[in-house]
């Protein structure tokens, strides 16, 4: 730990001496060392190596995992190309079986911890896990689920749902969860799109101390997909549901299924359209997670591992991985903020958390707040959102001075994080410490050349396993191609600003598609935030940048939601003016800054800065984005608004 003033580089955290003798990725790289004889020097060479002999280090993840298949593949990688690169031809497995395999948990222990506002805590042990699923495999198959059917789930993160997704999967059908606080709107633009065949749902839940009934939204999302045949409910709100009745006597079996077989759609946030239906495969995920979780999270026998996340969100597929490595998984459903930020804080020490995995928007809250929860974590995650360096500071001085904190950074398209941290390289403030073993990610400048220590175009330019399988019913892979290939031909482009120094940490600053370009000079949008909402006064904000045909330098809007009491006054505005100019530089300082009473926000708690600009520059409002994909749609009609009054001054 660091004392004194922390600014961005700033050294918080160094591995111990021991490094390699006491983490996974050290006994991963004594494994390499006497089974295939390669020795390197450095996590700099190790990565190197991962993404340039892409099959020897895949197939590495794969024999050190002990992966679980049922017949063996004919290669590793089959035609590298983007997009079209085949993993693993010809191997069969099957992703639930790997993961109930938990390695190093014993039969009597406990694997689920699930902590919940609507219920009392529930837990399950290695063979309660493995029965459950047993039992609702059999429920589903007597219902006519077969490999390649669709089973959904809108319900919570809650045990009923990680059985329902291992069940599913060991079936060889495919899975798909909406987190309950989506409305019927929003579930029935996804679902439609894949046609499940059954639906399970809770029927209602406890936000903090809120009821949210949802059994209108049950009836209303049966009535419009006509797919759906049967509808099972879980009494979580309400006394009764038959989830105990989804039952038979079948054994727990495995399908082996192809490595590139569906195993779950996840979606995009659908800010514009429809939500974009991602196919992720059994084998690819599970490679990938195996591979993040153990050599990058240090996971493994006598963790227990948590994220605060929803089961509309990837961050929830990435969590109940666990197991695949040996870990234990915490789960939480309810409102982190209730009764106070001290919820999920408290939650390690009666959960027994080892690392904690939360978002980078919750850490601020709780430095603005004044938190000091002060725990012994092996690690803690942050995502969502890029930590400016007061952020990490806050971690080490107010959680603990010995945790490992990892940025981590990746997304829906993938599962997994593709920049993040790992044991073997010290943390430094506002810094993601590495770009992660198999992941080839790079900077590109406009004309697709890479760049080192400047800001670029986030790129992947080697293909990963748990890039997905297709988007659902895009027979001619248009979509796919559109969605990442369309701007540099053959490399996967993210949408994504990052700076990619020397030593392969990096610096990401925002959306390349919200980036604010003032005179030619590209400007995050990250920086920003972080600026205006350190001050007291500011609770939220949100920057846009437009572009004008007669200054180069464009326009610069600021919307600021105030804090309780505050009005966004001239002398505000002036004080946010000089905080910006101070901390950042005179480009930065807005044109013109807006009080609005709410920001644009996804469900799952991203800002949308792109609908904004949208709307700003004439598209109207049921154009700009997806109201059902936001979490408060009503948000947008003030940017209207405000744009008709630009456009038709008052003096008019």
């Amino acid at each position: 730990m660091t004392t004194g003033v922390v600014t961005a580089g700033t050294v918080l955290w160094e591995p111990p001496a021991d490094v390699r003798e006491t983490s996974r990725i050290g006994a991963y790289l004594a494994w390499l060392e006497s089974e295939r004889g390669l020795v390197f020097a450095d996590y700099a060479a190790l990565w190197e190596w991962s993404v340039t002999d892409l099959p020897a280090f895949w197939q590495s993840i794969w024999d050190w995992s002990g992966v679980v298949s049922h017949t063996p593949p004919t290669a590793v990688l089959e035609a590298e190309g983007m997009p079209g690169a085949r993993w693993f031809p010809g191997a069969t497995l099957n992703y639930a079986e790997n993961v109930l395999r938990m390695p190093g948990i014993a039969d009597d222990e406990t694997v689920v911890h699930a902590y919940s506002q609507s219920r009392e805590p529930v837990t399950l042990t290695a063979r309660s896990l493995r029965e459950e699923v047993r039992r609702v495999r059999a429920g589903l198959k007597a219902r006519g689920v077969g490999k390649g059917d669709r089973v959904a789930a809108y319900a919570p993160n809650i045990p009923e749902t990680y059985v329902l997704m291992l069940a599913t999967a060991s079936l060889g059908a495919i899975f798909s969860s909406c987190a309950p606080e989506f409305g019927a709107r929003s579930v029935i633009d996804r679902w439609i799109q894949i046609e499940p065949k059954v639906l399970v749902a809770t029927d209602g839940y406890r936000y903090g101390d809120k009821d949210i009934d949802r059994r209108g939204e049950i009836t209303a999302i049966r009535e419009a997909i006509p797919s759906i045949e049967h509808v099972v409910t879980i009494g979580y709100l309400h006394p009764g549901g038959d989830w105990a009745e989804l039952d038979g006597a079948d054994p727990l079996e495995f399908e082996p299924v192809p490595f590139d077989q569906p195993l779950y759609v996840l979606y995009s946030s659908g800010t514009t359209g429809l939500p974009k239906p991602i196919v992720h495969g059994h084998g690819g995920i599970l490679l990938e997670h195996l591979k993040i979780l153990a050599l990058h999270h240090d996971l493994g026998p006598g963790d227990r591992f948590f994220w605060f996340t929803t089961t509309g969100w990837m961050m929830w597929n990435y969590l109940v991985s666990g197991p695949a490595v040996g870990a234990s998984i915490v789960l939480f459903d309810g409102n982190p903020g209730w009764p106070s930020l001290d919820t999920l804080w408290d939650l390690i020490d009666t959960a027994g958390i080892t690392y904690f995995g939360t978002s980078a928007p919750f850490l601020l809250a709780c430095r603005k707040a004044g938190l000091e929860p002060r725990k012994a974590l092996k690690g803690l995650g942050s995502t969502g959102a890029p930590l400016p360096p007061e952020g990490w500071a806050w971690v080490y001085e107010a959680v603990s001075p010995d945790v490992q904190l990892v940025s981590l950074s990746g997304g829906t398209d993938v599962c997994t994080g593709f920049v993040g941290g790992v044991p073997l390289l010290p943390v430094r403030a506002g810094v993601i410490t590495c770009r992660v073993l198999g992941a080839r990610v790079e900077a590109f400048d406009p004309v697709g050349t890479p760049v080192v220590g400047e800001l670029g175009e986030l790129v992947i330019t080697a293909p990963m396993p748990s890039m997905p399988v297709g988007f659902w019913n895009d027979q001619d892979g248009s979509r796919y191609r559109e969605a990442y290939f369309d701007v540099f031909p053959g490399v996967w482009r993210h949408g994504d600003w990052i700076t990619v120094d020397p030593d392969g940490s990096c610096v990401i600053t925002g959306r390349s598609d919200a980036t604010l370009n003032r005179g030619g000079v590209r400007l995050g949008t990250a920086e920003f935030y972080s600026v205006v909402e350190g001050l007291p006064e500011v609770a939220d904000s949100l920057v846009v940048h437009l572009d004008r045909p007669d200054d180069p330098n464009g326009e610069l809007l600021l919307f600021v939601v105030p804090a309780e009491g505050v009005e966004l006054d001239a002398a505000l505005r002036a004080r946010i003016a000089k905080e910006l100019r101070g901390s950042l530089s005179p480009r930065h300082v807005p044109d013109a800054a807006y009080q609005v009473r709410e920001l644009p926000r996804t469900l799952s708690g991203k800002k949308l800065e792109v609908p904004v600009k949208r709307i700003l520059t004439g598209t109207p409002v049921e154009s700009a984005a997806a109201k059902g994909a936001l979490a408060n749609p009503d948000s947008l009609n003030a940017f209207a608004t405000l744009y008709a009054e630009r456009v038709t001054p008052a003096s008019e």
